[in-house]
């Protein structure tokens, strides 16, 4: 499973930092972040199960970093009809 978190994550030294005590607390987890996005995306996928999102949004504002789910979105285009 993967889910896409919106972040406040400004810059590669934080992001690096952020996905080391992802690594460490959850190691089925897989994470990246896409700081060229204008919502400084962060994707985690969990090799074993679920992505807890509770906790990986504890884990960014116990470093002073604020993190919120990304909704699905499904778009057709008039192709799928």
């Amino acid at each position: 499973m993967i889910e896409v978190f919106k972040t406040n994550v400004k810059d590669n030294h934080h992001a690096n930092m952020l996905l080391g005590k992802i690594h460490n607390r959850f190691s089925a987890y897989t994470a990246n972040f896409d700081l060229a996005d204008c919502d400084n995306i962060l994707r985690v996928k969990c090799t074993a199960g679920t992505v807890e999102p509770e906790l990986l949004i504890d884990l960014l504002r116990q470093h002073g970093f604020h993190a919120e789910v990304l909704p699905d979105e499904i778009i057709f285009s008039a192709s799928d009809n």
